[in-house]
């Protein structure tokens, strides 16, 4: 996998101030899209140990919040593997910290494992799940941690635990 930037600070991403990983390769291709030069699975440099390690180093003060991943797209088939691994390793060095993802595809069928052979797996190490396409005709400026009405914030754990998303009202108002 390729990642196109690692954020040191990122208040945009999710709550408090966060470690953000920028993944190469979208298939979904949004129009109106904030960062379409990740669609390219090439764009970037190799995401490897050395930037698992340095993601873990940057997470590690406590005014650190957790991590958010985005894209380009985690759950890219192409990009599980890679994507899991990191959440593996933040969950085993840094348990207290909350792991966001925002990804084009739907929670029911990442969840049902419809798209790549990790996405159940990689559901279960998230705390929260941005889903949904951003849609140009329903961006909408005034929403929080997400750019278009049609994308929802879901409790991920809750949602797996109900079987159908859960939306996390803290963050949808």
């Amino acid at each position: 996998m390729n990642y196109a930037d690692i954020k040191k600070v990122d208040v945009a991403n999710g709550p408090g101030v966060r470690v953000s990983l920028f993944v190469s390769g979208c298939t979904h291709h949004c129009e109106g899209c904030f960062n379409p030069e990740t669609w390219d699975f090439s764009y970037g440099a190799l995401f490897g140990e050395a930037e698992i390690e340095k993601i873990l180093i940057l997470l590690a003060p406590d005014h650190i919040r957790g991590l958010s991943l985005l894209g380009g797209e985690p759950f890219e088939p192409e990009n599980q593997a890679a994507v899991l691994e990191l959440v593996r390793r933040v969950r085993e060095k840094l348990p207290g910290k909350t792991i966001w993802c925002y990804s084009g595809y739907l929670f029911e069928a990442l969840a049902a494992g419809e798209v790549g052979t990790h996405s159940r797996e990689l559901l279960e190490g998230l705390d929260i799940l941005v889903d949904g396409p951003f849609t140009l005709a329903k961006k909408d400026l005034g929403l929080r941690f997400r750019g278009s009405s049609n994308q929802r914030i879901l409790d991920v754990p809750a949602s797996l635990d109900a079987g159908t998303a859960v939306l996390c009202e803290t963050y949808m108002t």
